[in-house]
């Protein structure tokens, strides 16, 4: 499974962020441009995800590394974002609410 720390997301460009946290985590802060897709529901969204090579993000990293882990059995160009969303916050990175 790839994987980037959360200073590689923030000078990645152009490449989507799929947060799959649940809608009021993602509510309460999230990484800017990032999209909901939650992990719970994430198997009727599959249409729904980039086309291209994307990131996945949740809290911590767990369960973007589960998803990722699934994705990439099913070919996507997936990476998980080691630390997740609360490791960004906590680099004092911007936040979206």
């Amino acid at each position: 499974m790839k994987s980037i720390t959360v200073q590689q997301l923030r000078d990645r460009q152009d490449v989507p962020l799929v947060d799959v946290r649940e809608p009021h985590e993602f509510a309460e802060g999230r990484v800017p441009g990032a999209i909901n897709l939650p992990m719970s529901t994430l198997g009727d969204h599959l249409d729904e995800l980039p086309s291209g090579a994307f990131d996945v993000i949740c809290a911590v990293g767990g369960r973007s590394g589960r998803v990722t882990e699934a994705l990439e059995a099913r070919g996507f160009d997936v990476t998980n974002v080691d630390g997740g969303t609360n490791e960004w916050i906590a680099a004092g990175f911007p936040v979206e609410r």
